[in-house]
């Protein structure tokens, strides 16, 4: 006891700098060789592989983020914030569950059952909605595989559904005939689940220590007998520096300022767990969330599982977060919660959810982000050469609930009309026009500048276009029903033809007139709830 508290005080104060191109934690391929060919897990090398045209042409996904964090229905982050003394999910798991030193979260897992879930239906319903590509959770944060492991017991396979997900979930994809994507998380936990080391500070059981420093040894008799809970919590060394300030993971999310530098066992416990999903479900995206990718610049393990994905599929894409210039020519950029207000380059990805990104009963009361917003985004980030990959939060039971359901009838509408402005586009000469397009929006961090982004109104206009069509997208519609394009305008360098023919979808042909101020249009009443799509002959 005495040393896990001096642990605890002194926490880890490990250096985590590394020379440039070397690693101080070398993956090991004892048990997962990384696939060879074109592809090397050099930057240089990874530069070669380009973002696949299929991707660019989609430029919406849907995401289930769903796993055993869904059981509580408090939120994202339940697993680490449920052993946060004082906090809001650390109160509900305490009044509903028992506490975190007698019922953690191990315990939580055999209560995710999956019961109701149906992936054929839910996928074939998200194809409807216009998703061109699925992606689900490999596993997150909490370390738990939502598939049937060989490197890691605690699994849905074992414990919980008692099933396969990624299996079922990429049988539902294959059959819709969309690319699926896995997302894998549990490279944090190592930090993340710091908090199962701590104990209460007050009350009847301050002192005692929750259940993140159990061993196998301490299964004996209780239902994980034979179980190592260090499997799964991954707790069995010093805590990082400033551990039991809660922010402070933020700050070492990419490994420095203090955070405990993970094991090489730990580090290759994650790379055989990633490369055994590969092989098994030969997923064509790949997400991380993480900055630029898994352990680095600690470890080369991020960059072999890359080059492994590449050599085993050419079409594939991987996204990092908080990529410089380099980076991005090798990985494809994801920003989380946010754009840039600018056009990029290389195609990149934001994601969002409509609400928390595991289900969460208080984001239900208070209502989740409507389709007319989510729309507007997916319409911004496509003019900036980007695409869209959207969470449905789903209950534990493997069900959405009943907004959710609204909102999915609602962009089912709107995309089955408008749809032919997103799919199969490009970027035009200019993203847009508008109050919302002249601002200086700053990315924060890996993105979260997504607020900025809501006052778009019928002045905002944002572009996007094919070889027979340019598409002009109102961010709402006007009172009045006149639309004035500005960069239109008659003898406009950026569109030096006479625009001859302009068709509302879902509506038709309508009277327009080029002047020098702008392209004139009259609208007639509202046709959809969201925004009017003009296409514009070229």
């Amino acid at each position: 006891m005495r040393k896990v508290l001096l642990t605890l005080a002194l926490g880890c104060t490990f250096s985590t700098v590394t020379p440039q191109g070397s690693y101080r934690i070398p993956v090991s391929e004892k048990h997962e060789k990384m696939q060879t060919g074109k592809y090397e897990p050099t930057w240089q090398s990874l530069e070669q592989h380009q973002t696949p045209e299929w991707f660019r042409d989609a430029k919406f996904g849907i995401w289930a983020h769903w796993g055993a964090q869904c059981v509580e229905g408090s939120g994202d982050w339940m697993a680490r914030e449920m052993y946060m003394e004082g906090s809001y999910k650390s109160n509900f798991h305490r009044e509903h569950y028992g506490h975190p030193s007698e019922f953690g979260y191990k315990d939580i897992l055999p209560l995710f059952k999956a019961e109701h879930w149906q992936p054929d239906s839910l996928v074939a319903r998200y194809k409807r909605c216009g998703a061109q590509y699925f992606f689900v959770l490999g596993n997150h944060h909490d370390n738990y595989d939502l598939w049937d492991s060989q490197y890691q017991p605690w699994n849905s396979k074992n414990i919980g559904p008692q099933r396969d997900i990624l299996a079922e979930w990429a049988a539902a994809a294959k059959k819709q005939g969309l690319p699926l994507g896995i997302s894998f998380h549990a490279d944090h936990a190592w930090t993340w689940f710091e908090p199962a080391q701590r104990y209460d500070l007050e009350g009847p059981k301050a002192g005692v220590f929750y259940d993140g420093n159990l061993t196998k040894e301490d299964g004996k008799g209780k239902w994980w007998e034979g179980l190592d809970p260090q499997m799964l919590y991954r707790q069995d060394h010093p805590m990082s520096k400033g551990s039991w300030d809660n922010g402070a993971i933020h700050g070492q999310w990419d490994w420095s300022h203090g955070a405990c530098p993970p094991s090489q066992e730990f580090v290759t416990n994650f790379y055989d767990r990633t490369l055994d999903a590969i092989n098994r479900y030969n997923p064509d995206l790949v997400y991380f969330d993480v900055t630029v990718l898994p352990f680095y610049p600690l470890s080369d393990c991020g960059l072999k599982i890359v080059a492994h994905l590449y050599n085993r599929n050419p079409r594939a894409v991987v996204f990092g977060k908080i990529l410089n210039e380099e980076q991005k020519k090798a990985l494809t950029w994801d920003v989380e919660r946010g754009a840039p207000n600018q056009m990029v380059e290389l195609p990149w990805q934001t994601c969002n959810c409509i609400g928390d990104w595991h289900y969460n009963t208080n984001t239900y009361d208070h209502g989740y982000r409507s389709a007319t917003n989510l729309v507007k985004q997916l319409v911004d980030i496509v003019s900036k050469n980007g695409n869209l990959l959207l969470n449905i939060p789903l209950r534990a039971d493997g069900t959405y609930d009943e907004k959710a359901d609204s909102f999915l009838n609602e962009l089912e509408a709107w995309m089955t009309v408008n749809g032919e402005s997103i799919f199969g586009t490009r970027p035009w000469v200019k993203f847009g026009e508008g109050p919302v397009a002249e601002k200086d929006i700053q990315i924060n961090s890996q993105g979260f500048n997504e607020g900025q982004y809501n006052g778009m109104d019928y002045r905002d206009i944002r572009f996007n276009q094919t070889k027979k069509y340019l598409y002009a997208t109102a961010m709402g519609w006007p009172k009045d029903g006149c639309l004035v394009i500005k960069s239109l305008a008659k003898k406009n360098p950026d569109f030096r033809k006479s625009i001859t023919s302009v068709h509302l979808l879902g509506y038709g042909r309508l009277k327009a007139k080029q002047t020098t101020e702008g392209l004139e249009v009259r609208l007639p009443e509202p046709c959809n709830k969201i925004a009017p799509v003009l296409r514009i002959t070229k």
